[in-house]
């Protein structure tokens, strides 16, 4: 075919665009004129290439070749409809051409039968009847073999877009209607095994036969082969002498009579019985006494003492319940409770504390060989009565305002700090500690006393020698450290010489003779508001440092003292720790007391990320799993591993002394049930560090009366949170919270469960609260009504006004008028400030509410910081304290 048969094709069938050999067609318009024009690629359309058949000679030739039959065989004729198609609007006629097939045998003839040719008309014709279908070629003798009829081969154009019928699948699935029929069959035995032989169980060992071998059965069989040997004597009943055999010997009697004779009563079921085979003739084995004094671990379990001593645990129960002690296999025993026991089975016994692995620990760091030895700064511990200026000393030394934000004005906490001083010329680094003046805080000073080289004890120059002084010297004494005595307050009018006179021989009499008097203490006169005498006293406490020849080993693994713990937002549990032997770097295993862990940071007392601390080195560091106690020793250890079995053992041995603490006895039932009878005010206490929280339990497990008593029901570093309130509301607590805030979920939680929370800031005012609510005596008093809290977002600085809190209002509502109290990471930093402006939108407001952002002004406050949160509150007037919850 040429582009120009393929462009007039095109135009015929109406399709546009095609005019030129150089136009572009689409593939599917390339398939369609293959089609047209029988490409190789789609079949040949009879429509466009057969020729006219004439139908009348065809039906001649199908007629003269087919077989002559019988008219009852005739198979019936097929009509098949011509489908004629009308043809579309052409130029020209449609001719058809039918191409000469090759010449088939007259065999291939005969099996074929004739197709039809589907007729295309021109033009529209009228309808044609059905022709019926020609019969199987017969050959005619007319017809010569040499020469064979080509047959008529019909072209049947394909049908297009016709769909093919599915295919129907055979199901051949079980039919559900027809169950199977099961068989039902026994187990198949595949053998049977013969019984083993069982030998006769032999008789008694106490009685004997009465007939010879062979003449009787034995239990189970019948009489037995008789002996024809040896006729049966019916008379005979014995081998030896004709009287039967006793039952029992005598033996058997006496064992039996003295194990009866050594029963004492107890435990009468295990007492032997001859009656059952075996146990005639046994006796209770004797308690072995060891050689000599058994060492035993204060304290120890049962189970071990057992061991230890070879007592049955049975005996050491049963001598513990005759006692009175009720205990178990797993209770802990404490050393007296081991030797009083140990007395009725007449065993000495030497208690001796267990070598844990903390114990060994200490054991290898005191026996250290220093690598690297050099001086140190000293370590001075500030002590004396509360107000005597302790903090004011400090502040001048350190050129700082601490005294000034204090609640109540007095130190609560120990302070730990590094300060660089000039002496003589030169520069000198000393760590100072700070210590609490109040009565509550005895400990704080002890622990103060004992990591300190130089103890300078502040005294009021015009009050003198008080008793928390007095105090303080006794902590002096014991720790044997070097002591300075600062009469502080010298700038004060009623101080004049008379009052030095006294105070110098307050100070004789209690042990430390000043040198004016010919003693050995040094006196030296300051005032910590004016700094006058500051010079002097630092260099009297450079020189005692000289004197003392201070080291330290700056190699090997670190070693110190844990000063306080608390709990900080973001990095959980820290210790603030005072390094005394080597370096403590970023990354060290650490166990402190009860605690371990890996140092996460270290942090100093300037609030300074540092990568190590040396001796005498404050630092604050996280990365420990529990808060340890206040005093407790840290060592850094080899691996994590070696930590966490010290802090373990630490653990497992404060579990057991709390296991084996007094139990109610029948000495002290009485005392029991009266104590029962007592009403108790259950609280909960909350405080900012570990040392507070310690001191709060002391003080106020003082406090009692006749008929009330304070029942800590928990005590815990941290604000009040939820679990708290939780806890108060199913023992029926008061919360008291030292130094901390309650989040907005746990007041919200308090006053739905009805759970009073109170918090303080002074110990005073708590321990006084205490004392009147267990007398009955606390009446209504003022105290603070939170109105809502505000988070801190920004912070702007303008010249001449000073810092901008830009707060958004997270509860409540904040009122111009209202105090205005700063906490940071749940501890109050500034508290009793008023706001000076209140604005929103730039313009002034009385109060802003939930939900709204505003702006704030806290009058002579400037230290604010983005995450603080400011509390809105005001005072109102309460009722007393266990009337009932709020």
């Amino acid at each position: 075919m040429t582009a120009r048969d393929i462009i007039e094709k095109c135009a015929r069938e109406g399709v546009e665009g095609v005019t030129a050999p150089t136009a572009s067609i689409t593939m599917g318009l390339a398939e369609t004129i293959k089609e047209w024009f029988g490409g190789s690629t789609g079949p040949s359309s009879a429509t466009e290439t057969a020729q006219r058949v004439d139908v009348t000679e065809v039906r001649k030739r199908a007629q003269a070749l087919a077989p002559k039959r019988k008219k009852q065989g005739d198979a019936p004729v097929v009509e098949m409809p011509v489908v004629l198609t009308p043809p579309r609007p052409v130029e020209a006629p449609i001719t058809t051409a039918v191409s000469a097939p090759a010449p088939l045998p007259l065999e291939t003839l005969r099996a074929r039968p004739i197709e039809l040719v589907e007729i295309v008309a021109p033009r529209p014709l009228a309808p044609v009847t059905a022709v019926k279908a020609p019969l199987p070629i017969a050959p005619t003798k007319a017809v010569a073999p040499a020469r064979p009829v080509p047959p008529v081969v019909p072209v049947v154009p394909a049908r297009m877009n016709v769909p093919t019928r599915p295919v129907r699948a055979n199901t051949t699935g079980v039919k559900m209607d027809q169950p199977t029929k099961t068989t039902l069959a026994g187990p198949k035995v595949i053998r049977v095994d013969a019984p083993d032989s069982v030998p006769a169980p032999r008789p008694p060992s106490g009685v004997r036969s009465f007939s010879r071998p062979g003449v009787t059965g034995g239990p189970r069989g019948g009489a037995g082969v008789g002996d024809k040997r040896r006729p049966t004597d019916p008379g005979r009943s014995g081998r030896s002498g004709g009287m039967p055999s006793e039952g029992f010997r005598s033996k058997d009697i006496a064992e039996r009579t003295s194990a009866i004779d050594g029963a004492t009563g107890f435990f009468k079921r295990h007492r032997p019985r001859v009656d059952r085979p075996g146990h005639g003739s046994q006796q209770r084995q004797p308690i072995v006494k060891p050689q000599g004094p058994v060492r035993v671990p204060d304290p120890v379990s049962l189970k071990e003492l057992s061991a230890l001593t070879g007592v049955k645990v049975t005996e050491l129960i049963k001598k513990s319940l005759l006692a009175g002690n009720q205990i178990t296999i797993n209770s802990a025993l404490t050393g007296d409770q081991v030797v009083e026991l140990m007395m009725e089975f007449n065993i000495e016994v030497e208690t001796t504390a267990a070598v844990t692995a903390t114990d060994a620990i200490e054991e290898r760091f005191a026996k250290r060989i220093r690598i690297e030895e050099r001086s140190r700064s000293p370590v001075v511990t500030i002590l004396g009565h509360v107000d005597h200026g302790k903090t004011t000393l400090l502040d001048r030394i350190r050129s700082t305002k601490v005294a000034a934000g204090e609640a109540g004005g007095i130190t609560q906490s120990t302070r730990t700090f590094q300060v660089a001083v000039e002496t003589g010329g030169e520069k000198r680094s000393i760590t100072f500690i700070d210590t609490p003046g109040h009565e509550a805080f005895t400990a704080m000073r002890a622990r103060g006393a004992r990591v300190t080289d130089i103890v300078v004890l502040v005294i009021d120059a015009v009050d003198g020698v008080m008793p928390q002084t007095v105090e303080s010297i006794n902590h002096i004494k014991a720790a044997n450290v070097a002591v300075i005595v600062a009469l502080n307050k010298i700038d004060r009018p009623e101080f004049d010489e008379k009052n030095l006179n006294r105070i110098y021989g307050e100070l004789a009499g209690n042990g430390l003779n000043p040198i004016p008097w010919g003693g050995d203490v040094e006196v030296k006169l300051v005032s910590g508001l004016k700094g006058t005498g500051l010079p002097e006293l630092l260099e009297s406490i450079a020189a005692q440092a000289y004197v003392l020849d201070l080291k330290a080993d700056w190699g090997g693994f670190a070693q110190g003292t844990v000063l306080e713990a608390r709990m900080e937002e973001g990095r959980g549990s820290v210790a603030q720790l005072l390094v005394q032997e080597g370096v403590l770097k970023q990354g060290d295993y650490v166990v402190v007391g009860r605690a371990f862990g890996r140092v996460r940071d270290l942090v100093s007392d300037a609030g300074v990320r540092i990568k190590s601390a040396e001796p005498t080195v404050p630092v604050a560091i996280s990365g420990i799993d529990l808060l340890p106690d206040a005093g407790d020793k840290f060592y850094v250890v080899d691996s994590l591993a070696a930590a966490e079995k010290a802090a373990v053992e630490r653990r497992a041995s404060e579990r057991e002394r709390g296991l084996s603490a007094p139990k109610v006895t029948l000495d002290n039932v009485f005392e029991a049930i009266a104590q029962s009878k007592k009403k108790e005010l259950p609280l909960i206490v909350k405080g900012d560090v570990q040392g507070s929280v310690e001191t709060l339990k002391v003080v106020l497990g003082r406090i009692k009366a006749e008929d009330v008593s304070i029942s800590i029901k928990h005590a815990g570093v941290g604000g009040v949170n939820e679990s708290d309130v939780e806890l108060a509301a199913t023992t029926g607590a008061v919360i008291v919270g030292f130094n901390v805030t309650s989040n907005a979920k746990s007041r919200q939680l308090a006053e739905v469960r009805r759970v009073d929370i109170r918090l303080y800031e002074v110990i005073y005012q708590l321990t006084d609260d205490m004392e009147k609510a267990v007398r009955g005596l606390l009446e209504p008093e003022v105290r603070l009504q939170v109105l809502g809290h505000a988070d801190v977002r920004a912070v702007f600085k303008i010249t001449k006004v000073g810092a901008i809190a830009g707060c958004y209002v997270t509860d409540g509502v904040v009122e111009r008028n209202a105090q205005i109290r700063v906490t940071r990471d749940g501890i109050v930093v500034e508290k009793d400030r008023r706001l000076e402006q209140l604005k929103r939108f730039k313009e002034d407001a009385k109060e802003v509410r939930a939900g709204n952002e505003c702006g704030m002004k806290i009058s002579g406050y400037d230290d604010i910081r983005a995450g603080d949160v400011l509390e809105c509150y005001r005072t109102i007037t309460v009722r007393p304290l266990g009337g009932g919850n709020a």
